[in-house]
């Protein structure tokens, strides 16, 4: 049965190769000053960074730099933004970059007025913002997160060796994102497929939990799909714009809440790689690309029947003479050898884990409850073996 819930997502979504203009229908609404929140300087040679300042400009808008935010937002790199935000009295955090810079100027939105540390406060006691909160925009330049299009902000905390994600409430999402797949189109090839995998990740999480066969599923399994297809012809042809377009749609799509409808959902994986992470300081996507395929022979037993409809259903596996665990196991190997076709079958050993980081790594883990097995810590360290 079709669980009970509600959904609401207001972000505005312009999408396409001319959508940066409707820039100048969104700056309007809001105040003149403007923090540009960007990477590490990509967006200046590709000329991006140049598009969106002189669109500002024309706006008559104040820019306020925030250059430097790394692929997994720090503690110390949220506290400097919130006082640069403070000091300037900003209006708007405008996010012009991949997942990270959104996730970071989320983060900073809820924190710029709070009068705790936001660390401690969200992501220590999981708290929701009581005071006000800025409003962001994106320009998004990777697909992968889908964080133009949700409320979730990932913060690390090296201090701590923890890498912890805070899925805020609807009125934390982006007022507006601007989606061009040109722009997604000078990411080195690691980056791309880094970000594909991250995008069929967070499809799984939220498929492979419970057995209701319910419109969510459906979505789930026709997102796979596409994902799959668009991404052998991207890894051949980068400049594809149909895949690539298909891609940065399809990552918007798996994590902007709603096939999450009606399911409990899972999210072990990413709490196993954010870990990892929190660790190697390595790329999320292949962080979670390392503990997929052990998890997920680890879980399989006790979710039989959704794996093998994953099988056919994604994989195309033919069940005839089979026995449902041998069917599903051959939709996990379909899944991996698609991993290896893109590039994204890695170890944690290959991202630069140790067998001293073990049970720092497992210590680090947060246990959820939404998926088929509740994993005990010592199912958390095998799992976590098994991945190195």
């Amino acid at each position: 049965m079709l669980g009970n819930f509600s959904y609401v997502n207001a972000t505005k979504l312009y999408f396409g190769d001319d959508s940066l203009k409707y820039l100048n229908d969104e700056l309007p609404k809001y105040g003149d000053n403007v923090m540009l929140i960007y990477g590490g300087g990509s967006i200046k040679k590709n000329g991006i960074y140049d598009e969106v300042v002189a669109i500002l400009k024309e706006n008559g808008k104040n820019i306020i730099e925030d250059s430097g935010v790394m692929p997994n937002p720090t503690v110390e790199k949220l506290r400097d933004g919130v006082s640069k935000a403070r000091e300037n009295n900003v209006d708007l955090l405008l996010a012009v970059g991949g997942g990270s810079c959104c996730d970071y100027a989320k983060a900073v939105s809820v924190s710029i007025n709070c009068d705790e540390d936001p660390w401690e406060k969200y992501y220590i006691r999981f708290e929701e913002p009581t005071c006000e909160i800025v409003p962001v925009g994106c320009v998004l330049t990777m697909a992968g997160t889908g964080s133009e299009m949700n409320a979730g902000a990932v913060i690390t905390n090296h201090e701590q060796k923890l890498k912890i994600g805070h899925v805020f409430g609807d009125e934390v999402m982006p007022k507006f994102s601007i989606l061009n797949p040109k722009y997604t189109m000078s990411l080195p090839k690691r980056q791309m497929t880094a970000g594909i995998y991250d995008i069929f990740n967070h499809i799984c999480e939220q498929y492979f939990s419970g057995e209701d066969d319910n419109t969510s599923d459906y979505l789930a399994e026709g997102l796979m799909r596409s994902v799959i297809k668009s991404s052998l012809i991207a890894v051949d042809n980068p400049e594809d714009y149909e895949a690539r377009s298909n891609i940065m749609w399809s990552a918007t799509w798996a994590l902007n809440t709603l096939i999450s409808r009606g399911k409990s959902t899972d999210w072990m994986v990413h709490m196993l790689g954010q870990s990892a992470g929190a660790y190697t300081d390595a790329t999320h996507g292949l962080t979670l690309a390392a503990v997929s395929l052990p998890y997920y022979r680890h879980i399989l037993p006790y979710g039989v029947a959704k794996f093998k409809r994953f099988a056919t259903e994604v994989w195309n596996v033919d069940p005839e003479g089979k026995s449902d665990e041998e069917v599903a196991l051959e939709g996990l190997k379909a899944m991996e050898e698609w991993m290896e076709k893109i590039g994204v079958k890695v170890t944690l050993t290959d991202l630069g884990a140790t067998e001293d980081m073990i049970e720092g790594i497992a210590d680090g883990t947060i246990i959820l409850e939404g998926g088929y097995k509740v994993l005990t810590r010592d199912e958390v360290v095998d799992i976590i073996k098994k991945s190195m």
